[in-house]
């Protein structure tokens, strides 16, 4: 059986993604990632200084917050103030994990960047759209301070981007919305960099199990997406408006 997509894509297709630079004006840099119709806000603030933990040793750290607007849902959210859910919790640390492995710290020397990832509109997707898009504000904070001279060289050491891929009887379809993330036996998260080495996988079984040989049916999926994806940052960063 061929599992029906709501919107009409192919198995290998990904939901159209948007970059929109400079959506705000103070931030360090950001960027408005639209991938379907989940939209995100990512923005980058990059400040002088280290965690107690990192000080004196020459080294930089990044680290993500990630909060869902009160409606970005159907029915709305309440906002979370001192207390985050473990989801916000768990996706945030996440979203800091994947794009450290986008950064040589000791490269960026004793500075703190800090990534917010604002949920404006969720239609599944909302923690790949971050770190996608969170990636592209990223490049885009490091290339002012290459320009502005307060950095020599970059230390952003690869690219990092995305994707979820869910399996519907055995068969393997890319980046799901809603009603697909959902209706899936099998739903995954997959990090990885333009290399396509993998930087994170997070897995379940919502109905079942799942084989070695449904697994890299999954990773072999994954991988189309984020080289798409890789390309698409690539074109945002460097392309032009």
């Amino acid at each position: 059986m061929i599992w029906q997509r709501p919107d009409g894509r192919e198995p290998a297709q990904l939901r159209p993604i948007r970059f929109e630079k400079d959506f705000t004006r103070f931030a360090n840099s950001s960027v408005l990632t639209r991938c379907g119709d989940t939209q995100v806000l990512c923005t980058v603030t990059i400040e002088p200084g280290v965690p107690r933990f990192l000080a004196n040793q020459g080294s930089g750290w990044l680290t993500a917050e990630y909060r869902m607007l009160p409606g970005a849902t159907p029915q709305r959210q309440s906002r979370e103030f001192m207390k985050l859910s473990g989801r916000t919790q768990e996706i945030q640390r996440l979203i800091g994990r994947s794009l450290r492995a986008a950064i040589d710290l000791k490269a960026l020397g004793e500075r703190t960047i800090l990534i917010d990832a604002d949920v404006l509109q969720a239609d599944a997707g909302t923690r790949t759209t971050s770190i996608t898009g969170g990636f592209v504000a990223l490049a885009l904070a490091i290339e002012k301070l290459l320009q502005t001279g307060e950095l020599k060289q970059s230390p952003i050491c690869r690219q990092v981007a995305a994707v979820s891929v869910g399996l519907f009887e055995g068969q393997p379809y890319l980046d799901l919305n809603y009603p697909e993330d959902v209706a899936a036996d099998i739903d995954f998260n997959v990090v990885m960099s333009d290399g396509l080495d993998i930087i994170e996988l997070q897995g379940t079984a919502e109905a079942g199990s799942f084989n070695r040989t449904e697994l890299n049916r999954i990773l072999d999926m994954a991988e189309t997406g984020i080289q798409e994806l890789v390309a698409a940052q690539k074109e945002a960063i460097y392309g032009g408006e």
